[in-house]
């Protein structure tokens, strides 16, 4: 047995302290009042909360599809990792962060919650009415989880694999929690404003994009920037993966087995649709191919745009919000195509760039107090919100990305770079041995 690295020991020794602090921290299996319960909203809210756990195996496929032959298990682990990852770290201090008692409507107080203690059985008056506290938590850990799994994206095939352990859990402290706290908490400052995003336009997608814009500038492009996506197929599968997922993303966002949750579902599924076609005709009308990967990548577009609108608009405004979101995307691509930023597989043209657009459509459309209703403080205020998100996210994990370059090397080198990430991070590799004998 080869000698232990010292930073793995740090971490060893951290994975024992959760384990002393799990067994020591306040129990929460406190049964509740059953008349405080909706048994329906429960039970729709744990199968949301599987659906959304669903999609980052859904996103590893879609990832993992694109990227060369080399880099297509390293790639599909670092969304994979995140599940165990941010699942420790939600429950020692990231959900207390987000949602714990408001410290100014910036962030959440790191005690109010911490290793779940007060997560129980019972309904929370302010964040969970109707179903346990516990399953909300855990809802919510799931968006926590795939947000830092679609960064990963921009710097495929580049990055050093404890790098980005290092980066995920200083985003999910640093970045995601204040943005979900400013706009979800009942006291979070965006939400106080009357910024709407219904299931995660800004804290997911917005951050993911401008984080991902950072990564890129940060690690520099790869040595060869031509490859051939290593399986369409995967990215077929993921993509309906995601698909099937995002109806728990965006309709479980309703907390309750109710209407809201209904119109959520079918404008999900409209915008996705709208968005995957004109993705593809859009490609035709400039003498480009129709392509699984177009449409594939047009389909998540539109479900991105939908996110932060889809319990604020009609069916019939969710197909134009995923018609405008593809077009202004597909443009995004071709226009980053052209120039030095490195972002694998274009998660700022398609996340941070499809994110801005469904928040800004949504202050249009937004029912009651959108700009089409005469309501111009909501579109002034999303506006604002998002230079806010935008700025925060960028510089935010700009100085995350240099810091961790001061602990440890940010890239692999360029000979593990040559041979992939498989081989060089993971000692594993989609290539078959075939014996001689």
């Amino acid at each position: 047995m080869s000698k232990p690295k010292p930073r793995y020991l740090i971490i060893f020794g951290l994975l024992i302290l959760l384990q002393i602090l799990a067994l020591t921290g306040n129990g929460h299996f406190q049964l509740s009042e059953s008349e405080l319960i909706d048994k329906a909203d429960t039970a729709w809210m744990i199968v949301a909360t599987a659906f959304v756990l669903f999609m980052t195996p859904g996103l590893s496929f879609f990832y993992g599809g694109m990227v060369s032959y080399k880099n297509v298990i390293s790639t599909m682990l670092q969304s994979f990792i995140a599940l165990g990852v941010i699942s420790l770290l939600w429950y020692v201090i990231g959900f207390s962060l987000a949602f714990g008692e408001s410290l100014g409507g910036i962030v959440g107080n790191p005690t109010t919650f911490f290793c779940f203690n007060g997560v129980g059985l019972s309904p929370n008056p302010e964040l969970s009415a109707t179903i346990p506290f516990l399953i909300f938590a855990l809802f919510q850990l799931k968006f926590a989880i795939i947000t830092p799994a679609l960064i990963t994206g921009s710097f495929a095939e580049r990055v050093k694999f404890t790098s980005y352990l290092l980066f995920m859990c200083l985003f999910s402290i640093f970045i995601y929690a204040p943005l979900a706290h400013w706009t979800w908490h009942p006291e979070g400052f965006l939400r106080k404003w009357g910024v709407l995003d219904f299931a995660g336009g800004s804290v997911v997608h917005m951050s993911a994009g401008f984080a991902a814009l950072a990564g890129a500038y940060v690690l520099g492009s790869r040595k060869s920037t031509y490859h051939q996506p290593a399986n369409i197929p995967f990215v077929i599968l993921g993509t309906g993966m995601l698909w099937f997922g995002w109806f728990g993303f965006n309709a479980g966002s309703a907390l309750a087995a109710n209407e809201l949750a209904v119109q959520a579902f079918a404008t999900t599924n409209m915008a996705s649709a709208s968005a995957m076609i004109t993705w593809v005709m859009f490609d035709a009308l400039v003498g480009r191919k129709i392509t699984a990967m177009g449409a594939c990548i047009g389909a998540v577009v539109g479900l991105v745009a939908i996110t932060p609108a889809a319990g604020f608009v009609t069916t019939g405004q969710s197909i134009f919000i995923g018609f405008v979101a593809a077009v202004i995307s597909n443009l995004a691509v071709y226009y980053k195509q052209r120039t030095s930023l490195d972002d694998t597989l274009d998660v700022f043209p398609c996340h941070g760039i499809g994110g801005v657009t469904g928040m800004l459509l949504t202050a249009v459309f937004a029912k009651d107090v959108g700009l089409i209703y005469g309501h111009t403080a909501t579109f002034l205020y999303h506006l604002l919100a998002l230079v806010i998100v935008a700025a925060f996210t960028f510089f935010g994990s700009l100085g995350i990305y240099r810091i961790v370059a001061l602990i440890t090397r940010l890239r692999v080198s360029e000979e593990e770079e040559k041979v992939g990430l498989d081989i060089s991070q993971h000692a594993e590799t989609l290539q078959v041995s075939v014996s001689n004998n």
